[in-house]
């Protein structure tokens, strides 16, 4: 059994309704708060932590963009005067920042959400990062193994459709 104390005391709940707040166990007794609430009835305080990471990224700073856009639904761009130079915000939770040149900074409030939405994006800048773009270079046998496979399909083609017609390729 649990007692509520201070604003979530202030009004009845109804039978059924929800009743949100933190459960706090002094002794042998429980009692249910709001967080406002837990440094007047308890010595316990709360705190907001503010956290940011730089971390070094080579690449166009657009392409993130980009890459974020598909895998979040908001990614909002700021004003540069406010953070002086490029930066948005992903889920109005996260702001990512062009700092100097090949480094980024995240910067978020921690809770559970935006440090979920801080790891996914850590995670993606840096599969960026590391992502090389891959440049394929055929060889002559390759070359000369396509050509003879056009040249077959050539002859085979109009004898699957059992016309007289000719092959464009």
């Amino acid at each position: 059994m649990a007692k509520t104390i201070g604003r979530l005391a202030e009004k009845t709940p109804e039978v059924g309704e929800t009743v949100s707040g933190l459960l706090v166990k002094k002794a042998f007794t429980y009692q249910i708060m709001a967080p406002n609430d837990l440094h007047v009835f308890s010595q316990l305080s709360t705190a907001n932590i503010s956290q940011w990471i730089t971390i070094a990224y080579s690449r166009a700073f657009g392409v993130l963009k980009h890459r974020l856009k598909q895998m979040f639904e908001s990614v909002e761009s700021l004003p540069d005067e406010e953070f002086e130079g490029p930066a948005f915000r992903v889920h109005e939770r996260l702001t990512v920042k062009y700092e100097w040149e090949k480094h980024i900074s995240l910067h978020w409030r921690s809770d559970p959400i935006s440090d979920m939405v801080s790891d996914s994006v850590l995670t993606l800048v840096l599969n960026i990062s590391r992502d090389i773009p891959k440049v394929v270079v055929e060889s002559e046998e390759a070359i000369k193994t396509k050509e003879e496979n056009n040249k077959k399909a050539e002859k085979v083609i109009p004898a699957l459709l059992a016309c007289d017609c000719q092959c464009i390729t």
